[in-house]
Protein backbone atom coordinates (compact mmCIF):
# COMPACT_ATOMS: atom_id res chain seq x y z
CA UNK A 1 0.00 0.00 0.00
CA UNK A 2 1.16 3.54 -0.77
CA UNK A 3 1.55 5.92 2.14
CA UNK A 4 -0.08 9.32 2.08
CA UNK A 5 3.32 10.88 1.46
CA UNK A 6 3.93 8.63 -1.57
CA UNK A 7 0.55 9.49 -3.03
CA UNK A 8 1.39 13.15 -2.61
CA UNK A 9 4.67 12.72 -4.48
CA UNK A 10 3.00 10.82 -7.36
CA UNK A 11 0.31 13.46 -7.58
CA UNK A 12 2.88 16.25 -7.91
CA UNK A 13 4.79 14.21 -10.54
CA UNK A 14 1.60 13.69 -12.53
CA UNK A 15 0.76 17.40 -12.41
CA UNK A 16 4.32 18.26 -13.39
CA UNK A 17 4.14 16.04 -16.48
CA UNK A 18 0.84 17.64 -17.46
CA UNK A 19 2.37 21.11 -17.15
CA UNK A 20 5.30 20.13 -19.37
CA UNK A 21 2.95 18.78 -22.06
CA UNK A 22 0.84 21.92 -21.89
CA UNK A 23 3.97 24.08 -22.14
CA UNK A 24 5.17 22.25 -25.25
CA UNK A 25 1.89 22.78 -27.12
CA UNK A 26 0.80 25.97 -25.42
CA UNK A 27 1.06 28.36 -28.36
CA UNK A 28 -0.84 26.43 -31.00
CA UNK A 29 -3.19 24.68 -28.59
CA UNK A 30 -4.07 27.91 -26.84
CA UNK A 31 -4.67 29.78 -30.08
CA UNK A 32 -6.79 27.02 -31.56
CA UNK A 33 -8.80 26.59 -28.38
CA UNK A 34 -9.47 30.31 -28.05
CA UNK A 35 -10.38 30.58 -31.75
CA UNK A 36 -12.71 27.60 -31.45
CA UNK A 37 -14.55 28.96 -28.42
CA UNK A 38 -14.81 32.47 -29.94
CA UNK A 39 -16.28 30.90 -33.07
CA UNK A 40 -18.85 29.02 -30.95
CA UNK A 41 -19.72 32.19 -29.04
CA UNK A 42 -20.11 34.16 -32.27
CA UNK A 43 -22.42 31.55 -33.72
CA UNK A 44 -24.50 31.66 -30.56
CA UNK A 45 -24.58 35.47 -30.58
CA UNK A 46 -25.57 35.57 -34.24
CA UNK A 47 -28.69 33.56 -33.44
CA UNK A 48 -29.69 35.79 -30.52
CA UNK A 49 -31.12 39.22 -31.42
CA UNK A 50 -29.13 41.09 -28.75
CA UNK A 51 -28.44 44.17 -30.87
CA UNK A 52 -28.05 45.18 -34.52
CA UNK A 53 -24.38 46.14 -34.31
CA UNK A 54 -23.19 43.02 -32.51
CA UNK A 55 -24.88 40.46 -34.72
CA UNK A 56 -24.13 42.21 -38.02
CA UNK A 57 -20.43 42.51 -37.24
CA UNK A 58 -20.14 38.87 -36.17
CA UNK A 59 -21.81 37.55 -39.30
CA UNK A 60 -19.82 39.69 -41.72
CA UNK A 61 -16.50 39.04 -39.96
CA UNK A 62 -16.90 35.33 -40.65
CA UNK A 63 -17.16 35.84 -44.42
CA UNK A 64 -20.94 36.00 -44.36
CA UNK A 65 -23.73 37.33 -46.52
CA UNK A 66 -23.41 41.06 -47.13
CA UNK A 67 -27.18 41.35 -46.58
CA UNK A 68 -27.16 39.68 -43.14
CA UNK A 69 -29.32 41.58 -40.65
CA UNK A 70 -29.72 44.68 -42.84
CA UNK A 71 -33.48 44.10 -42.88
CA UNK A 72 -33.55 45.41 -39.31
CA UNK A 73 -32.73 48.86 -40.69
CA UNK A 74 -35.86 48.92 -42.83
CA UNK A 75 -37.50 52.07 -41.60
CA UNK A 76 -37.93 55.35 -43.38
CA UNK A 77 -36.48 58.71 -42.36
CA UNK A 78 -38.80 60.82 -40.27
CA UNK A 79 -39.34 64.22 -41.84
CA UNK A 80 -37.73 66.93 -39.75
CA UNK A 81 -36.15 64.40 -37.42
CA UNK A 82 -33.00 65.67 -35.72
CA UNK A 83 -30.50 62.86 -36.05
CA UNK A 84 -27.10 62.63 -34.42
CA UNK A 85 -24.07 61.94 -36.59
CA UNK A 86 -23.26 58.32 -37.34
CA UNK A 87 -20.25 56.85 -35.48
CA UNK A 88 -16.85 57.54 -37.04
CA UNK A 89 -16.53 53.81 -37.61
CA UNK A 90 -19.78 52.12 -38.53
CA UNK A 91 -20.71 49.29 -36.12
CA UNK A 92 -22.14 47.42 -39.13
CA UNK A 93 -18.71 46.96 -40.71
CA UNK A 94 -17.24 43.54 -40.24
CA UNK A 95 -14.61 41.99 -42.47
CA UNK A 96 -14.51 39.63 -45.42
CA UNK A 97 -17.60 39.37 -47.62
CA UNK A 98 -18.60 36.07 -49.17
CA UNK A 99 -18.79 36.94 -52.89
CA UNK A 100 -20.35 34.22 -55.03
CA UNK A 101 -20.99 35.61 -58.48
CA UNK A 102 -24.15 34.27 -60.10
CA UNK A 103 -26.93 35.70 -62.23
CA UNK A 104 -30.07 33.81 -61.22
CA UNK A 105 -31.81 36.92 -59.88
CA UNK A 106 -33.50 40.00 -61.34
CA UNK A 107 -33.12 43.73 -60.80
CA UNK A 108 -36.53 43.64 -59.11
CA UNK A 109 -35.15 41.19 -56.54
CA UNK A 110 -32.17 43.46 -55.89
CA UNK A 111 -34.61 46.31 -55.41
CA UNK A 112 -36.66 44.31 -52.90
CA UNK A 113 -33.52 43.46 -50.93
CA UNK A 114 -32.68 47.19 -50.67
CA UNK A 115 -35.93 48.82 -49.54
CA UNK A 116 -34.28 52.02 -48.30
CA UNK A 117 -32.70 52.86 -51.65
CA UNK A 118 -34.83 55.53 -53.32
CA UNK A 119 -35.33 56.75 -56.88
CA UNK A 120 -32.09 57.28 -58.75
CA UNK A 121 -30.08 54.90 -56.52
CA UNK A 122 -29.84 57.25 -53.54
CA UNK A 123 -29.48 56.16 -49.93
CA UNK A 124 -28.85 57.67 -46.51
CA UNK A 125 -28.81 55.93 -43.13
CA UNK A 126 -32.25 55.83 -41.46
CA UNK A 127 -31.08 56.22 -37.87
CA UNK A 128 -28.17 58.70 -38.00
CA UNK A 129 -26.75 61.55 -40.08
CA UNK A 130 -24.07 60.32 -42.48
CA UNK A 131 -20.59 61.78 -42.05
CA UNK A 132 -19.67 61.21 -45.71
CA UNK A 133 -21.38 61.76 -49.08
CA UNK A 134 -20.06 59.48 -51.83
CA UNK A 135 -21.03 59.30 -55.50
CA UNK A 136 -20.35 56.07 -57.39
CA UNK A 137 -19.53 56.75 -61.07
CA UNK A 138 -19.77 53.68 -63.34
CA UNK A 139 -18.69 54.04 -66.99
CA UNK A 140 -20.79 51.60 -68.96
CA UNK A 141 -21.92 50.23 -72.30
CA UNK A 142 -23.83 46.98 -72.88
CA UNK A 143 -22.79 45.40 -69.58
CA UNK A 144 -26.20 44.92 -67.98
CA UNK A 145 -25.32 41.53 -66.48
CA UNK A 146 -22.24 42.95 -64.74
CA UNK A 147 -24.19 45.99 -63.58
CA UNK A 148 -26.85 43.80 -61.98
CA UNK A 149 -24.23 41.80 -60.05
CA UNK A 150 -22.37 44.94 -58.94
CA UNK A 151 -25.56 46.57 -57.65
CA UNK A 152 -26.52 43.37 -55.81
CA UNK A 153 -23.31 43.46 -53.76
CA UNK A 154 -22.41 47.15 -53.62
CA UNK A 155 -25.70 48.57 -52.30
CA UNK A 156 -25.64 46.60 -49.00
CA UNK A 157 -21.84 46.98 -48.85
CA UNK A 158 -22.22 50.78 -48.73
CA UNK A 159 -25.22 50.69 -46.39
CA UNK A 160 -23.07 48.89 -43.82
CA UNK A 161 -20.68 51.85 -43.99
CA UNK A 162 -23.51 54.28 -43.12
CA UNK A 163 -22.82 56.52 -46.12
CA UNK A 164 -25.02 59.00 -47.90
CA UNK A 165 -24.45 57.72 -51.44
CA UNK A 166 -25.74 57.73 -55.00
CA UNK A 167 -25.13 55.58 -58.09
CA UNK A 168 -24.49 57.13 -61.52
CA UNK A 169 -24.24 54.83 -64.54
CA UNK A 170 -22.72 56.78 -67.45
CA UNK A 171 -23.76 54.95 -70.59
CA UNK A 172 -21.98 55.66 -73.89
CA UNK A 173 -24.47 55.97 -76.74
CA UNK A 174 -23.92 54.48 -80.18
CA UNK A 175 -21.48 51.88 -81.46
CA UNK A 176 -18.41 54.07 -81.76
CA UNK A 177 -15.11 53.25 -80.06
CA UNK A 178 -15.45 53.19 -76.27
CA UNK A 179 -13.89 56.02 -74.23
CA UNK A 180 -13.92 55.17 -70.52
CA UNK A 181 -12.00 58.21 -69.24
CA UNK A 182 -14.22 60.65 -71.11
CA UNK A 183 -17.30 58.97 -69.65
CA UNK A 184 -15.84 59.44 -66.17
CA UNK A 185 -15.34 63.15 -66.86
CA UNK A 186 -19.00 63.38 -67.82
CA UNK A 187 -19.91 61.42 -64.69
CA UNK A 188 -18.09 63.89 -62.45
CA UNK A 189 -19.79 66.86 -64.08
CA UNK A 190 -23.29 65.34 -63.93
CA UNK A 191 -22.99 64.03 -60.37
CA UNK A 192 -21.78 67.37 -59.03
CA UNK A 193 -24.88 69.01 -60.51
CA UNK A 194 -26.98 66.99 -58.07
CA UNK A 195 -25.08 67.44 -54.82
CA UNK A 196 -21.81 68.65 -53.31
CA UNK A 197 -20.35 65.17 -52.99
CA UNK A 198 -17.39 64.82 -50.62
CA UNK A 199 -15.97 61.95 -52.62
CA UNK A 200 -16.39 60.35 -56.03
CA UNK A 201 -15.61 56.68 -56.63
CA UNK A 202 -14.87 55.83 -60.27
CA UNK A 203 -15.82 52.18 -60.41
CA UNK A 204 -15.34 49.54 -63.12
CA UNK A 205 -18.58 47.60 -63.53
CA UNK A 206 -16.91 44.19 -63.26
CA UNK A 207 -15.16 44.58 -59.87
CA UNK A 208 -16.87 43.36 -56.68
CA UNK A 209 -15.36 44.30 -53.27
CA UNK A 210 -14.65 41.42 -50.90
CA UNK A 211 -13.96 43.17 -47.59
CA UNK A 212 -16.30 45.63 -45.87
CA UNK A 213 -13.41 47.36 -44.08
CA UNK A 214 -12.59 48.85 -47.48
CA UNK A 215 -14.43 52.11 -46.78
CA UNK A 216 -15.75 54.13 -49.69
CA UNK A 217 -14.59 57.52 -48.45
CA UNK A 218 -11.79 59.74 -49.73
CA UNK A 219 -8.31 60.14 -48.23
CA UNK A 220 -6.08 63.22 -48.07
CA UNK A 221 -4.63 62.09 -51.43
CA UNK A 222 -6.22 60.39 -54.46
CA UNK A 223 -6.89 56.78 -53.50
CA UNK A 224 -6.40 53.67 -55.62
CA UNK A 225 -8.79 51.23 -53.98
CA UNK A 226 -8.78 47.98 -56.01
CA UNK A 227 -5.22 47.03 -55.08
CA UNK A 228 -5.73 43.24 -54.82
CA UNK A 229 -7.80 41.71 -57.64
CA UNK A 230 -8.19 37.95 -57.92
CA UNK A 231 -7.21 38.12 -61.63
CA UNK A 232 -3.73 39.31 -60.56
CA UNK A 233 -3.36 36.88 -57.66
CA UNK A 234 -4.47 39.54 -55.15
CA UNK A 235 -1.25 41.47 -55.74
CA UNK A 236 -0.63 45.01 -57.00
CA UNK A 237 0.45 44.68 -60.67
CA UNK A 238 2.78 47.75 -60.57
CA UNK A 239 3.22 50.83 -58.40
CA UNK A 240 1.86 53.53 -60.71
CA UNK A 241 -1.38 51.70 -61.57
CA UNK A 242 -4.45 53.84 -60.88
CA UNK A 243 -7.45 52.08 -62.36
CA UNK A 244 -10.29 49.73 -61.55
CA UNK A 245 -11.73 51.47 -58.49
CA UNK A 246 -10.37 54.90 -57.59
CA UNK A 247 -11.48 57.66 -55.23
CA UNK A 248 -11.06 61.41 -55.71
CA UNK A 249 -12.43 64.38 -53.85
CA UNK A 250 -13.68 67.26 -56.04
CA UNK A 251 -10.51 69.17 -55.08
CA UNK A 252 -8.28 66.27 -56.21
CA UNK A 253 -10.19 66.03 -59.48
CA UNK A 254 -9.89 69.73 -60.29
CA UNK A 255 -6.24 69.86 -59.26
CA UNK A 256 -5.29 67.15 -61.79
CA UNK A 257 -7.64 68.51 -64.49
CA UNK A 258 -9.76 65.38 -64.40
CA UNK A 259 -9.08 62.61 -66.88
CA UNK A 260 -7.76 62.51 -70.47
CA UNK A 261 -10.30 62.61 -73.29
CA UNK A 262 -8.15 61.18 -76.08
CA UNK A 263 -7.85 57.50 -75.11
CA UNK A 264 -10.14 55.62 -77.49
CA UNK A 265 -10.39 51.86 -76.94
CA UNK A 266 -8.89 49.68 -74.23
CA UNK A 267 -5.79 50.61 -72.23
CA UNK A 268 -3.62 53.56 -71.29
CA UNK A 269 -6.04 55.93 -69.58
CA UNK A 270 -5.46 54.46 -66.10
CA UNK A 271 -1.70 55.03 -66.35
CA UNK A 272 -2.25 58.55 -67.68
CA UNK A 273 -4.46 59.31 -64.66
CA UNK A 274 -1.79 57.94 -62.32
CA UNK A 275 0.76 60.27 -63.96
CA UNK A 276 -1.63 63.20 -63.53
CA UNK A 277 -1.77 62.58 -59.79
CA UNK A 278 2.00 62.99 -59.43
CA UNK A 279 2.21 65.85 -61.97
CA UNK A 280 -0.36 67.74 -59.88
CA UNK A 281 1.87 67.37 -56.81
CA UNK A 282 -0.13 64.62 -55.12
CA UNK A 283 0.63 61.03 -54.20
CA UNK A 284 -1.44 57.85 -54.39
CA UNK A 285 -2.84 56.32 -51.20
CA UNK A 286 -3.96 52.71 -50.99
CA UNK A 287 -5.62 50.31 -48.52
CA UNK A 288 -3.73 47.18 -47.53
CA UNK A 289 -3.74 44.13 -49.80
CA UNK A 290 -5.83 42.32 -47.18
CA UNK A 291 -8.56 44.97 -47.28
CA UNK A 292 -8.53 46.22 -50.90
CA UNK A 293 -9.57 42.83 -52.31
CA UNK A 294 -11.84 42.51 -55.35
CA UNK A 295 -13.30 39.71 -57.42
CA UNK A 296 -13.46 40.37 -61.17
CA UNK A 297 -16.39 39.10 -63.19
CA UNK A 298 -14.94 37.14 -66.08
CA UNK A 299 -15.76 38.45 -69.54
CA UNK A 300 -14.42 38.85 -73.05
CA UNK A 301 -13.17 42.15 -74.46
CA UNK A 302 -16.17 44.25 -75.40
CA UNK A 303 -17.10 44.97 -78.99
CA UNK A 304 -15.96 48.50 -79.83
CA UNK A 305 -13.32 48.42 -77.09
CA UNK A 306 -10.32 46.96 -78.90
CA UNK A 307 -6.83 47.64 -77.60
CA UNK A 308 -5.70 51.23 -78.14
CA UNK A 309 -2.60 50.93 -80.31
CA UNK A 310 -1.66 54.58 -79.71
CA UNK A 311 -1.75 54.41 -75.92
CA UNK A 312 2.03 54.29 -75.43
CA UNK A 313 2.62 57.34 -77.63
CA UNK A 314 -0.09 59.21 -75.72
CA UNK A 315 1.42 58.26 -72.37
CA UNK A 316 4.80 59.68 -73.38
CA UNK A 317 3.12 63.07 -73.92
CA UNK A 318 1.13 63.25 -70.67
CA UNK A 319 3.54 65.75 -69.10
CA UNK A 320 2.90 68.15 -71.99
CA UNK A 321 -0.84 67.53 -72.46
CA UNK A 322 -2.45 67.07 -69.02
CA UNK A 323 -3.24 70.75 -68.46
CA UNK A 324 -4.75 71.18 -71.94
CA UNK A 325 -6.69 67.90 -72.14
CA UNK A 326 -9.08 67.03 -69.34
CA UNK A 327 -12.19 68.28 -67.64
CA UNK A 328 -11.54 71.75 -69.07
CA UNK A 329 -11.89 70.48 -72.66
CA UNK A 330 -14.37 67.58 -72.41
CA UNK A 331 -17.03 67.64 -75.13
CA UNK A 332 -20.16 65.56 -74.81
CA UNK A 333 -23.90 65.68 -75.25
CA UNK A 334 -26.28 64.24 -72.67
CA UNK A 335 -29.03 62.39 -74.50
CA UNK A 336 -31.12 61.31 -71.52
CA UNK A 337 -31.15 61.14 -67.73
CA UNK A 338 -33.29 58.33 -66.33
CA UNK A 339 -33.98 57.71 -62.64
CA UNK A 340 -34.14 53.97 -62.08
CA UNK A 341 -34.93 52.45 -58.66
CA UNK A 342 -31.29 51.43 -58.05
CA UNK A 343 -29.28 53.99 -60.07
CA UNK A 344 -29.38 57.10 -62.22
CA UNK A 345 -28.68 56.28 -65.86
CA UNK A 346 -27.12 59.06 -67.94
CA UNK A 347 -26.83 58.25 -71.65
CA UNK A 348 -24.24 60.45 -73.33
CA UNK A 349 -22.78 60.99 -76.78
CA UNK A 350 -19.01 61.44 -76.42
CA UNK A 351 -18.38 61.55 -80.16
CA UNK A 352 -15.37 60.00 -81.89
CA UNK A 353 -11.69 60.77 -82.43
CA UNK A 354 -12.83 63.32 -85.00
CA UNK A 355 -14.82 65.18 -82.34
CA UNK A 356 -18.43 65.60 -81.34
CA UNK A 357 -20.83 65.57 -84.31
CA UNK A 358 -23.31 68.44 -84.65
CA UNK A 359 -26.63 67.90 -82.86
CA UNK A 360 -29.45 66.43 -84.92
CA UNK A 361 -31.85 69.02 -86.35
CA UNK A 362 -35.07 69.53 -84.40
CA UNK A 363 -38.14 67.78 -85.85
CA UNK A 364 -39.71 69.88 -88.59
CA UNK A 365 -43.15 71.19 -87.82
CA UNK A 366 -45.78 69.69 -90.09
CA UNK A 367 -47.23 72.09 -92.61
CA UNK A 368 -50.90 72.29 -93.50
CA UNK A 369 -50.17 70.57 -96.85
CA UNK A 370 -48.43 67.71 -95.04
CA UNK A 371 -51.41 67.25 -92.73
CA UNK A 372 -53.88 67.25 -95.65
CA UNK A 373 -51.72 64.72 -97.54
CA UNK A 374 -51.40 62.50 -94.43
CA UNK A 375 -55.17 62.46 -93.81
CA UNK A 376 -56.00 62.25 -97.49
Amino acid sequence: MFSFQSKKIYLFMFLGIQLVVIALFSREAYKKSVTYFIHILRKDNASIPTGRNQTSTAVVANGGDVYANLSRLSKAHSQGENLTYCPKTSPLIGGRINVRIHSNFTMQEVQRKNPLVVRGGRYRPPDCEARHRTAIIIPHRDREHHLKVLLYFLHPFLQRQQLNYGFYVIHQAGNYTYNKAKLMNVGFREAMKDEDWDCLFFHDVDLIPEDNRNTYVCDANPKHVSVAIDKFGYELPYNQVFGGVTALSPLHYLKMNGFPNNYWGWGGEDDDIGDRVSLAGMSISRPSLKVGRYKMIKHKLDKGNNANTKRFNLLRKTRQTWKQDGMNTVESRVISREYHPLYTNITVDVGTKAGLPPPPPPPKAATMADQIQHHG
